[in-house]
């Protein structure tokens, strides 16, 4: 007898999960930063124009193919082409690449919480702190980045365990309004700042003399790789979704969640940013990733009233970010298991911890033991990064783009959409699906692979 297959209860249950896998780091790190350099209201614009039309496009696929098959990625595929199996080999990569790495940098997240919660925030605005900590240079169990690591890959774990409803869909429930509410305190704090209405303006309003064809590609990256597309996730989550769940509403409020918590987390940190400059906006177009969150950021806190209680809560909310982001990546994988190997979601869960700490390790300790090692000149944790992001990604969702749009047809998600509700933007669907999403997933690929060479600077 085939096994009944978990499902999100409700549709809030499903958005607020989905919402919270496509809600991560990069929202956080990357995107005020791009807004900032980008063009500012210009940026934001565009940003959105490419939310409900590219981003919706793959997002909707995604999920109807899972919705559809009932299947993780790698029996969907096969299910809808057969001679597309192997796309579902591929994506499943994905998540299995970018899991323990994601988990390290949870590790890292999650000691700056303990660091701001034990009062001990000053200790991180010295320019040694992070560079120390990562390369494992500062003694004791608790400065070592693996014991943060595997706190945080169990953390993960029981969340997992516990399924998709008592477990996934129950937490996702708490967090994400809770991350919203966060959200609006932090950025409502940092606009009352002195000159924090100067960064405001930069943000928000347009300079037409910054944009570009970058502006353009640097949105396009950004949604692509926030939304949780092409690796996996928003199939595995489909794949939960109940059959009567309107499915274009769904995906229209996991874009509102997602675009709304980027935004907001431009509000939280370019006006805080450019108060703590004195005006000055180039610290803010220079900052970006792990380099914003541990190195600048410690530093804008400590330079606040109340900087110390400010730095807790704006952690505790990057933890929750990285935690629901990360908590999609485990599931995708431990469903993939299940779904192939036919056995208990507790085995497989735990096979997949064993895993995700073996593989995470080469992450963990790529800054420090083992950093003489650098495969294609980069640690462990940025090569593992280029490779999933940069390069299998984009072709993931490349030849889902071929597969829906020329090989089983637009019709096969259209219906699919349809046996729940109306669809709304299909004609949008279809032109972006054959046609425009393809050419824009090359560019993206072409873009970070010609980033990654050296050769243009985006």
């Amino acid at each position: 007898m085939k096994k009944e297959r978990s499902s999100f209860t409700s549709r809030l249950g499903f958005v607020l999960a989905a919402a919270g896998s496509a809600v991560g780091l990069g929202n956080l790190w990357r995107f005020p930063y791009l807004a900032a350099k980008y063009g500012g209201g210009t940026f934001l614009l565009v940003y959105i124009i490419l939310a409900i039309t590219f981003g919706f496009t793959i997002m909707i696929a995604e999920i109807a193919i899972g919705r559809k098959t009932r299947l993780s990625c790698i029996g969907a595929y096969s299910a809808l082409d057969k001679r597309f199996g192997f796309l579902g080999w591929l994506a499943s990569l994905v998540p299995v690449i970018i899991t323990p790495y994601y988990c390290v940098i949870g590790g890292w997240v999650m000691k700056y919480f303990a660091e701001f919660l034990s009062g001990n925030s000053a200790e991180t605005t010295s320019d040694a702190f992070f560079g120390n900590f990562i390369s494992v240079q500062t003694p004791g169990a608790l400065n070592t980045p693996v014991t943060w690591f595997v706190l945080y890959v169990l953390l993960n774990a029981v969340i997992v365990l516990f399924g998709v409803e008592k477990g996934i869909e129950k937490v996702s429930r708490i967090m994400m309004p809770v991350l919203v509410i966060l959200s609006i305190i932090i950025a409502g704090y940092s606009l009352t700042l002195p000159g924090a209405m100067d960064g405001l303006k930069f943000y928000l309003l347009p300079r037409w003399e910054d944009f570009s064809v970058f502006t353009v590609l640097g949105a396009m990256g950004q949604l692509f790789y926030s939304m949780s597309l092409a690796m996996g996730i928003m199939i595995t989550y489909g794949s939960y979704m109940q059959k009567d769940n309107i499915l274009e509403h769904s995906v229209t409020q996991i874009e509102v969640f997602d675009t709304g918590i980027a935004m907001l987390a431009g509000l939280m940190i370019i006006p805080a940013m450019v108060a703590f400059s004195g005006g000055d906006t180039t610290l803010v177009q220079q900052s970006a990733g792990p380099g914003l969150m541990f190195g600048v950021l410690p530093k804008v806190f400590d330079s606040m009233a109340f900087g110390g209680f400010i730095g807790t809560i704006f952690f505790l909310l990057v933890l929750l970010a990285a935690l629901t982001s990360s908590i999609s990546l485990m599931e995708t994988i431990v469903s993939i298991v299940v779904d192939k190997l036919h056995i208990s979601r507790r085995t497989a869960t735990i096979g997949v911890i064993v895993g995700v700490l073996a593989l995470g390790l080469l992450s963990c300790l790529g800054y420090g033991p083992l950093s003489a090692i650098q495969p294609l000149g980069m640690a462990f944790l940025d090569f593992f990064d280029f490779i999933s992001n940069s390069v299998i990604m984009p072709i993931v969702a490349f030849i889902t783009c071929l597969l829906i749009g020329h090989f089983v047809g637009p019709k096969t998600v259209i219906d699919e959409v349809e046996s729940s509700g109306a669809f709304h933007r299909k004609k949008l669907f279809v032109v972006m699906i054959r046609w425009i999403a393809p050419v824009m997933l090359i560019m993206i690929l072409v873009t970070e692979l010609l980033k990654v060479a050296g050769i243009i600077k985006v």
